[in-house]
């Protein structure tokens, strides 16, 4: 009786500890480990995150991301794997597919690239040989290493150029079209990750039809945005598209490629066998249920949000006296020019860090200073509208931010400014869930 009574007790405290504060696996196991977890999770709550290309995602992708698939071994593609047991699989990565080419209205998707750079790798290995000449926006006017930066992999094996945007930081596209009629590139790369203005894609069409290019678009920071439909979508223009999982998409980190029909036998190859051996299937489930959550209404409003906030952001800060690159902003992200207020990006990075608003030092358009200590912040407004932030609190943040780039050595309004930071997200907590369940979209 007594072992009865015990046991009783014992399956009681079990249910009780799952029901309520349940000893996680890793904190058992690993408390290390798990305690900063814990820490980076209170960091994340208590910081305004203005980094753009950083975002919160729902606890439905969370637990996909953190899934049993991790477990699984998929190399190859739906019904064509090279092991066993892809009865489950197959169906995750096919709605992946359907879902990517429905959101995107592409002909063909590719789901299991790692990151974003190795699907912009993919695309220039699925479009031209070794050695052919590539056209991308240079890394100082607000490309991406993966645009041909001499520092990256693309221009050792392809013969990279670059264009620039023009002294007042907005795309020129007769200078990009000058600029393909002398090198000739077989490939032209539209596309950006610290450009705060609307690309025309069509644009970048004509001018590479004009030169017998192929045109590859990367929207990693703007997927999200042109999901929405507030702006131009590449898909209809460009030959391969390459976009991250996560930024404004706000899915896990990963990458995809989408591409017309014609393209899609080279593409396929180019991600596996060419580049990768297994995919990540507990990646490629979390990209489903992201891709279910953009397909959604409260997405749109969502995105619609970031827009408003970034606007309302950047014209505050200008009425503070802070250049911003182009004058503006037309997406989700703006570039502070320091220059002329003697700061480096750096040095103000650093004290923004301390009063716990996460931004990044950057290089501006003409910036002659090292990328290591460059001359320019970019700031975005993905992650601060996820917490359900809008117009008046980028007000707030404005102040913030020039208070302490007038004060970057000084610790006591550095503290103070910190703890008017913390006091804000409390009134954002992080949300657990982005959308609203219904039939459609039950995945919660």
């Amino acid at each position: 009786m007594l072992e009865i009574l015990e046991c009783t007790e014992y399956i009681e405290l079990i249910l009780l500890n799952k029901d309520a504060r349940m000893i996680s696996a890793l904190e058992q196991y690993d408390p290390q480990i798990y305690e900063l977890l814990r820490q980076e999770e209170v960091r994340q709550s208590g910081c305004i995150r203005l980094i753009p290309s950083e975002n919160y995602i729902s606890k439905a992708v969370m637990i996909a991301t953190g899934s049993c698939l991790t477990n699984k071994y998929s190399e190859g593609y739906p019904n064509k794997r090279y092991y066993e047991g892809q009865q489950v699989t197959d169906l995750i990565e096919t709605v992946a597919i359907e879902r990517a080419k429905k959101i995107f209205k592409a002909d063909h998707a590719n789901v299991q690239p790692y990151s974003g750079s190795i699907a912009n790798l993919a695309a220039l290995n699925a479009l031209v040989e070794p050695g052919d000449t590539i056209m991308g926006l240079a890394l100082s006017s607000g490309g991406h290493l993966t645009h041909g930066s001499k520092a990256n992999i693309t221009s050792m094996f392809f013969n990279s150029v670059s264009y620039e945007v023009n002294e007042s930081g907005w795309l020129d596209y007769n200078a990009i079209e000058e600029s393909a009629k002398k090198y000739k590139p077989k490939v032209i790369i539209s596309g950006t990750t610290a450009y705060p203005r609307a690309i025309d894609f069509q644009k970048f069409e004509e001018i590479a039809k004009k030169v017998g290019a192929y045109h590859l678009s990367d929207i990693a920071h703007i997927s999200g945005l042109v999901v929405a439909g507030l702006h131009m979508s590449p898909v209809p223009y460009a030959d391969i598209v390459s976009t991250t999982t996560h930024k404004t998409l706000r899915g896990p980190r990963g990458g995809m490629l989408l591409c017309r029909e014609e393209h899609a036998k080279n593409v396929d190859r180019t991600v596996f066998p060419g580049q990768q051996g297994g995919p990540h299937m507990h990646t490629i489930t979390a990209i489903a249920v992201a891709l279910a959550e953009a397909d959604t209404a409260e997405f749109i409003l969502y995105s619609k949000q970031v827009i408003k906030n970034a606007k309302r952001l950047s014209e505050k800060i200008m009425e503070y006296g802070f250049d911003l690159v182009s004058g503006g902003t037309d997406n989700h992200l703006m570039l502070i020019d320091l220059r002329k207020r003697n700061t480096k990006g750096k040095v103000l990075a650093k004290a923004l860090d301390r009063a716990r608003i996460v931004t990044n030092f950057n290089t501006v358009p003409g910036d002659d200073a090292s990328p290591f200590n460059p001359n320019g912040l970019r700031i975005g407004t993905p992650a601060i509208t996820t917490r359900g932030m809008k117009e008046d609190q980028m007000d707030i943040i404005a102040s913030f931010i020039n208070t302490v780039a007038e004060n970057v050595d000084k610790d006591t309004v550095i503290e103070k400014v910190g703890r008017e930071v913390l006091l804000l997200c409390s009134q954002f907590p992080v949300p657990e869930h982005f959308i609203i369940p219904t039939t459609k979209n039950a995945i919660f």
